[in-house]
């Protein structure tokens, strides 16, 4: 009877470890260090991404391309150089489930899962490009902002996201450095060539596709650790190769359905860097944006929706400052305060999260305390 009540709060205890397992680095010196290399490595895919798709993705509209459907159909088309880390995958052999009460989701419910992430992508890159096209330059960076707000509402509902002192002034921050860059003047130039038409279309398209990449990125983070239920480096791989397979296929059908394929020739031929020039930057475009996308799902994956999208809007103001040294445009006083600002955000956000790694966790108690409930128990008995 002892060795059967023995074995019962064994297994008790086992189960509650599990179900409180985390994404977040634990008390162990060297997980911690191994975790925040890695947070610090996507955080750079990001980073280099996004800055390297968007100043591409820029040039290639400057250059002569007019093509909106080629503009967000490059934005997932280069899924298929992911198959590669299918066979490096680090952590293939280390997966475990998050929750061992559960199975894990049959191929149908991934499916579906794939399936509605693509329709996500599919609609917000289209968005994207479209106010891209139509926008200032600024306007249009101001507005991406917005997608910070906007994931960090779904987050609250959805994820049950904790607000600190340190997060709500890292979004503050960061906001507000966008916000800087609308008083730029650079584009006011360009502002004045567009239709009051197409100004508002273009802020519209804009703003939705924020407000869709911000539930896209909570739903994301919920899908991690609600429905995948999966640990590893693969599932991350899956969470963009299929979703983006789903999008660029119906982005191709886009393409042709609208007829623009007929004018990629053309535009191949009148690019003014020449046609070597116009099918790198597409390529380069694409590899960039799966790097990002590399970063930003990993980010979700080891931290949360929230931080992704952070990373995503320091690298806001890194744009013009690039853009100075690739289309010599002029540097001047608030883009430099926007990159400060941007980095001060960042650096208040990350502070939170090396706070909250260094202090003993809510679940890390809880175990401690079930743990001697369980062995006071079995010496009662």
């Amino acid at each position: 009877m002892v060795e059967a009540r023995q074995v019962q709060l064994s297994r008790l205890g086992s189960l509650i470890k599990h179900t409180n397992m985390t994404n977040q680095p634990t008390s162990s010196p060297k997980n911690m260090v191994k975790w925040w290399l890695l947070v610090a490595l996507f955080a750079f895919f990001i980073l280099a991404g996004q800055s390297t798709a968007t100043l591409l993705g820029r040039l290639y509209f400057d250059k002569g391309g007019k093509s909106k459907w080629m503009g967000a159909f490059v934005q997932t088309c280069g899924f298929p150089i992911l198959i590669p880390l299918y066979f490096f995958s680090l952590d293939k052999k280390s997966s475990t489930t998050i929750n061992v009460n559960t199975n894990s989701p049959s191929i149908p419910i991934l499916a579906s899962v794939y399936v509605t992430f693509g329709v996500f992508v599919t609609f917000y890159c289209i968005l994207y490009a479209l106010g891209l096209s139509y926008l200032p330059v600024s306007t249009y960076s101001l507005l991406c902002a917005s997608q910070l707000g906007f994931n960090a509402l779904f987050s609250y509902f959805i994820n049950s996201q904790k607000f600190t002192p340190y997060i709500i002034n890292s979004l503050f921050l960061l906001t507000l450095s966008a916000v800087l860059l609308v008083f730029g003047g650079s584009d006011a130039a360009t502002a004045a060539k567009i239709s009051k038409g197409k100004y508002v279309i273009g802020f519209i398209c804009t703003v939705g596709a924020c407000s869709l990449y911000g539930l896209a990125l909570s739903l994301t983070q919920y899908s991690f650790r609600r429905i995948l239920k999966v640990e590893s480096f693969k599932s991350v791989l899956n969470m963009i190769f299929f979703p983006s397979l789903v999008s660029s296929s119906a982005m191709a059908v886009g393409l042709f359905a609208s007829g623009e394929w007929k004018s990629l020739g053309n535009e191949m031929e009148s690019f003014s860097l020449g046609k070597a020039s116009y099918m790198l930057t597409l390529i380069g475009t694409a590899v960039s944006w799966q790097v990002f996308s590399i970063g930003s799902v990993g980010l979700i994956f080891k931290v949360s929706a929230l931080f992704s999208n952070v990373i995503a809007t320091v690298g806001l103001p890194v744009v013009p400052v690039l853009a100075v040294f690739v289309f010599h445009e002029k540097m001047d006083g608030n883009k430099v305060v926007a990159m400060i600002l941007a980095l001060w955000g960042f650096v208040s956000y990350a502070y939170q999260h090396y706070h909250g790694s260094s202090e003993p966790k809510d679940d890390e108690k809880s175990s401690a305390n079930n743990e001697g409930v369980s062995k006071s128990l079995e010496v009662s008995v």
